[in-house]
C-alpha cells in the first residue's frame, strides 16, 4: 500500500486542453504590421492559441511574418516560444497569398509537410490556393491539418475538392486523423443550402463539422455568415475534441474595440476548438 502511494505521489496524469485556431488575418502585409495598436491585438489573439493557422498573408519577402514572430516571441517566456512554418506564395497570376502555422515549440512539432500540387487528372487547378498540408505531432497525438482559403465564387467546388486532397494525403502518409480548417467562404450566397449535397466533405458522415451553419464568423454587423469552418476526421481525434469548445473568438468584444477598430485587424473572427491532451506529470511532495 505504501509503495502504491509513493508511486502515485511521484507521477500522475494531467489532462490539458490544447487550443487549435484558424484566422483569416485579411491582407496581412507591410501596412498592417506598421500599425502598433493593430499588431498588439493580433499578438494577443495568436497568443491565446497553441497552434494557429493564419491565412491571407501577402508579402513577397517573408519580412512580415518574421516581424510578427519577433513581436510575438518578445511577449513570451522562453518555454512558451512560438515557431512558424509557412507556405510558398500561392495563387493564380499575380495575386498571391501564403498559409502559415504558428505553434508553441514545447507543445507541438512538425512531422512532415506536403504542398498539394492540384494536378488531378481531369480536374487540374481546382484550387486558387492549394492546401499547404502539415502533419503535426503533440505529446499524445498526431494529426494532419489541411488548410484552405477558397475563392468565394468557387467555394462549393473547392470545399468539395478537399475530399480529393484527403484521399491523396491519406495514401501518401497513411495518417488517420485530419483537421480541415480555414476560410471556406462556406455560407451566405457563396454556398447556398441547396449546394451542400454536392460537397463530399459534408455528405460523408465520417467528417464532423464543428462550426455550425448558423454561426457568424464575420466582424461586420451587417453580415452574418459562417465563412470560417473546422472539420474533423478520425475517431481518435473526434473523441479527443473537448465538447463545446468549438467557437468563434470575438476579439472586438474581448478587447473592447469598436467595429471600426476591429475591422483594422480583420473582417473575420478566428475560429477554434480544443483537444484533450494526457500528460504524465511529477507531483510535488
Amino acid at each position: 500500500m505504501k509503495l502504491i502511494t509513493l508511486l502515485f505521489s511521484l507521477c500522475f496524469i494531467k489532462v490539458e486542453a490544447f487550443r487549435i485556431c484558424s484566422f483569416n488575418i485579411q491582407s496581412f502585409g507591410e501596412s498592417k504590421i506598421a500599425k502598433t495598436e493593430v499588431m498588439n491585438v493580433i499578438v494577443k489573439v495568436i497568443s491565446r492559441c497553441d497552434l494557429m493557422l493564419l491565412m491571407e498573408i501577402k508579402d513577397s519577402t517573408n519580412q512580415v511574418i518574421n516581424k510578427l514572430m519577433a513581436k510575438l516571441n518578445s511577449q513570451t517566456e522562453t518555454k512558451d516560444e512560438f515557431n512558424v512554418i509557412i507556405s510558398q506564395r500561392l495563387g493564380r497570376k499575380s495575386y498571391k497569398e501564403q498559409y502559415a502555422f504558428i505553434y508553441r515549440k514545447h507543445l507541438v512539432a512538425v512531422k512532415d509537410v506536403y504542398q498539394y500540387l492540384d494536378h488531378q487528372d481531369g480536374d487540374i487547378d481546382a484550387f486558387s490556393r492549394e492546401p499547404f498540408v502539415v502533419w503535426f505531432k503533440t505529446y499524445k497525438s498526431e494529426f494532419v491539418i489541411i488548410p484552405q482559403h477558397t475563392t468565394p465564387e468557387a467555394a462549393v467546388r473547392e470545399i468539395d475538392e478537399l475530399y480529393d486532397v484527403y484521399l491523396d494525403v491519406k495514401q501518401k502518409w497513411k495518417a488517420e486523423n485530419f483537421i480541415f480548417m480555414g476560410d471556406f467562404n462556406a455560407g451566405c450566397s457563396y454556398v447556398p443550402k441547396k449546394y451542400w449535397k454536392n460537397i463530399r466533405l459534408r455528405t460523408n458522415q465520417e467528417f464532423v463539422w464543428l462550426i455550425e451553419d448558423n454561426v457568424d464568423t464575420t466582424v461586420r454587423s451587417s453580415t452574418k455568415c459562417a465563412y470560417d469552418r473546422i472539420v474533423l476526421h478520425g475517431k481518435r481525434l473526434i473523441n479527443s475534441a473537448v465538447p463545446g469548445s468549438a467557437a468563434v473568438f470575438d476579439f472586438m468584444k474581448a478587447y473592447g474595440l469598436t467595429e471600426a477598430q476591429a475591422l483594422e485587424i480583420s473582417d473575420h473572427y478566428p475560429v477554434e476548438f480544443q483537444l484533450n491532451q494526457m500528460r504524465k506529470m511529477k507531483a510535488k511532495r
